[in-house]
């Protein structure tokens, strides 16, 4: 089972090298005292288990689509180490962290960005229970161009955790 954990000191050096096509954003900091307050912008550490290395991180930025403070929802993404993809750790990990915020925020709707080529995500948010709403052009900058994505996202009317239990996100 995945254990969704805060940052220790300890993650830095396995989550600072970032291995993946769809992760060449540039350089970035792993800042072990990042929030995990879900209404800051934060992130938390994705592992086996509460003790275990970490495997990925969950991360999340707020984003408005109105004028008022009731507009806002997180966008949340999801780095994993190599050898911890293809194991439906991926699909637990946002699958909790989806449920976190409907069970303890009031925000209406949780949203995801994928790019149009990371297929693997894309699976994968379907999985959890989020629908593609859309293209998004030239919406993120990766491997030295601008890119296309798609947005996801699922409202709370529709969130229900025991409705998205996949049985192959236990394979391990």
């Amino acid at each position: 089972m995945s254990c969704l954990r805060p940052y220790r000191h300890d993650d830095h050096d396995l989550l600072a090298a970032r291995e993946s096509p769809f992760d060449d954003f540039g350089p970035q900091a792993v800042n072990p005292d990042r929030s995990c307050r879900l209404d800051d912008d934060g992130g938390l550490v994705v592992a086996f288990d509460s003790d275990g290395p970490a495997r990925g991180e969950v991360s999340w930025h707020w984003v408005q689509w109105g004028p008022t403070g009731g507009s806002r929802c997180p966008m949340i993404g999801i780095y994993l180490r190599p050898e911890a993809r293809g194991r439906g750790l991926g699909v637990r990990a946002q699958r909790q962290l989806t449920d976190m915020f409907f069970r303890h925020t009031t925000t209406n709707r949780v949203e995801a960005h994928t790019d149009v080529e990371n297929l693997a995500e894309q699976r994968a948010l379907e999985r959890v229970g989020f629908q593609r709403e859309g293209l998004v052009r030239g919406a993120h900058w990766r491997a030295g161009a601008y890119r296309d994505g798609y947005l996801y996202a699922v409202l709370r009317s529709e969130w229900t955790v025991e409705q998205f239990e996949d049985p192959r996100a236990d394979e391990d």
